[in-house]
């Protein structure tokens, strides 16, 4: 569906100005397809992942193994969606650059409690 601004109205909330390719700690919210519950369920107050929900687990932590700039702090997978915060520690990639080499040591990866 092509762009109509009479029924699209979605406003940015990214700053005015702000260099997002800078070194800085960032929160992101990844959202499944029209926020249906691909990822598992929430059984007695936990999470229960599902296969589709392990497959982004494991999306998310190889960022942490594959980027050497890229450090993950708390992260949550829901039934629909991830929080997680992502730090860019110093840009060596770049915004379009990927680095060719893994990181050996990759931050530990903590989830919400």
């Amino acid at each position: 569906m092509p762009y109509n601004p009479d029924i699209h109205h979605r406003h940015s909330i990214r700053l005015k100005d702000y260099d997002y390719s800078r070194s800085g700690a960032y929160l992101l919210t990844l959202c499944a397809w029209r926020r249906e519950c691909l990822f598992g369920n929430i059984v007695d107050g936990e999470m229960v992942l599902n296969d589709m929900g392990r497959i982004v687990l494991q999306a998310w932590e190889w960022l942490g193994t594959r980027y050497d700039h890229v450090l993950l702090g708390e992260w949550i997978i829901m039934p629909n969606h991830l929080h997680g915060i992502i730090v860019i520690d110093d840009c060596k990639g770049g915004s379009r650059t990927a680095p060719t080499v893994a990181r050996g040591n990759p931050a530990p990866i903590i989830p919400l409690a």
